[in-house]
């Protein structure tokens, strides 16, 4: 019995020595949301200032935590006037509330679930999600890629500013998709 103990316990030691902690790479990464505006097109940006954290298992191949925050005033859709009043307390009030965090609850198969905090609101969320693998960089830097997709209400999270049409319908859709695409690079 103490045989099949100590050969347990040296499979999970071997395995964590495999488990590493990656930072997000800024430059190989991207935090972008498409929204419907007046019903009949989309309307897309960016998050320009993001930063994150996670541990991922090389042997195993698996995701085991992720932590990431958006500088939510960094947000981007091309558009001065527009990215102004997202900013604004009719939308995301980036003077009282700075920040986007996520933080990854578990993965189960292809689906990520965490919790995801916008304007002080806190909810969870089921994100699809993708496994890129690991890779070394011609620097030899060990790298991993991860991508999250998946839609959110936004009136979830208190940002629930619209203007009616006079066709029907609002000029912003409640519905926002998400496209992250993370590369981490391995702390040593």
């Amino acid at each position: 019995m103490k045989i099949k103990t100590l050969l347990a316990t040296s499979l999970l030691a071997g395995t964590a020595l495999f488990a590493g902690n990656y930072n997000v790479d800024p430059t190989h990464s991207s935090a972008d949301f498409s929204v419907k505006h007046a019903m009949i097109s989309t309307v897309k940006g960016n998050f320009a200032t993001f930063s994150g954290n996670f541990v991922y298992d090389e042997a195993t191949k698996t995701l085991k935590s992720l932590n990431g925050t958006i500088q939510a005033a960094t947000i981007d859709t091309g558009i001065k006037d527009r990215d102004d009043h997202l900013r604004s307390a009719d939308l995301f009030d980036v003077a009282k509330y700075p920040t986007i965090t996520f933080v990854l609850d578990e993965i189960k198969g292809d689906k990520a679930y965490g919790k995801l905090t916008m304007k002080g609101v806190t909810k969870p969320v089921v994100l699809a999600f993708e496994n890129g693998g690991a890779a070394t960089d011609p620097y030899g830097n060990k790298r991993v890629g991860l991508g999250l997709t998946g839609k959110i209400n936004r009136t979830d999270f208190g940002i629930s500013w619209n203007k009616a049409l006079e066709t029907g319908g609002v000029i912003v859709g409640e519905e926002v998709k998400i496209d992250v695409a993370l590369e981490g690079i391995l702390q040593k």
